[in-house]
């Protein structure tokens, strides 16, 4: 059967049909939209709800236009195993989508192809291509040759983490130290006097800043840390760690350096015929992880970590990010925020 004509399609809604609607200015619609802040809580909730009943949507190519925003963040993905994810950083992800989406932009996730030496000539292309507003950058090491190059590019960029030199750039980081010096205060508290510090040989900075937070502080507190003996190369963590746990002096708690390492000390432990645990439980050894990634809580007993405040981390990188490319940035910025410790029984 032959179909009859098609209704015409109904235009879009335009800006100054809400602006009618809503009984206020163009203008104010703009600013409803562009810059909340500046408009009245009762004018703001009443141009959102006619924007909500009109289904107005605006044109964000004529925005760009008029703003020279592309209203997209590149985010350098790190490299990693689809098999075997890295949790920390899929939260991250998810975080840094949110926050970006709060301000109205996208995430444009990018990687360097295969073989690769470095990621600067992938920054380059995406930078050439007028695709990103800014990029936002996780992973920092000491040197980080990615970092040296955006400065030197004058491209907007915000990092999570930050280089040993002194030069430009916008971080946000967590204090690594400082959280794990409130794990040896924890550990102390409770009573323990011999532990141990546990974590990859990897000289990654943020992984070093934790073993020397946590030693100092125990020193400080007068605890005796034992160190688990050099493991031969290639051979398992939990090996070396099953070798100081037949000591005579024990430690009876075992702090890490990541929640992985942590399962390595929760394998060492029952290997040695002994319980993980805090005084609640009766347990033999205390373990602490560190990330609070979701396995703490499904461990038995559940996992002592710490977290990490990543939508604080995300939503701090995409204002810094955001303020450089509005020209409201300064040369050189960083924010250090706290990390808080998650006690569960697997110390308490």
């Amino acid at each position: 059967m032959t179909q009859g004509p098609r209704p015409p399609r109904r235009a879009a809604t335009t800006i100054e049909e809400v602006a009618r609607a809503a009984g206020v200015s163009r203008q104010t619609v703009s600013n409803a939209l562009n810059a909340p802040h500046r408009v009245h809580p009762d004018t703001l909730a009443r141009v959102t709800a006619a924007i909500d009943r009109l289904g107005y949507r605006p044109d964000q190519s004529a925005r760009s236009l008029r703003t020279g925003e592309r209203r997209t963040i590149g985010y350098l993905a790190p490299v990693d195993d689809p098999f075997d994810p890295n949790p920390l950083m899929a939260g991250f992800l998810e975080a840094l989508v949110d926050a970006a989406g709060a301000e109205g932009h996208r995430v444009l996730l990018f990687r360097p192809p295969p073989g690769a030496r470095d990621a600067r000539a992938a920054i380059d292309e995406l930078v050439a291509a007028r695709q990103v507003d800014g990029l936002v950058l996780a992973d920092v090491l000491d040197e980080d040759a990615r970092i040296a190059h955006v400065a030197r590019a004058g491209v907007p960029f915000a990092a999570f983490g930050r280089t040993a030199a002194q030069q430009p750039q916008h971080w946000v980081d967590i204090d690594n130290g400082a959280a794990m010096a409130e794990v040896a205060r924890h550990l102390a508290a409770l009573g323990h006097r011999r532990v141990a510090f546990a974590s990859p040989a990897a000289d990654l900075p943020w992984l070093a800043a934790r073993r020397e937070g946590f030693l100092a502080e125990a020193h400080r507190l007068g605890l005796e840390v034992l160190s688990p003996p050099p493991a031969a190369p290639g051979a398992p963590a939990v090996a070396a760690l099953r070798a100081l746990l037949r000591g005579a002096h024990r430690p009876t708690a075992v702090a890490a350096g990541s929640d992985l390492s942590a399962l390595d000390a929760y394998e060492a432990v029952r290997a040695e015929g002994l319980t993980v645990g805090g005084a609640v439980l009766g347990g033999d050894v205390a373990v602490t992880g560190f990330h609070d990634t979701p396995l703490c809580r499904h461990l038995h007993p559940a996992l002592t970590s710490v977290r990490l405040p990543l939508r604080a981390i995300a939503a701090a990188l995409v204002r810094v990010l955001l303020a450089q490319v509005r020209g409201r940035a300064a040369a050189d910025a960083g924010l250090v925020l706290a990390a808080e410790l998650v006690v569960r029984d697997s110390s308490r």
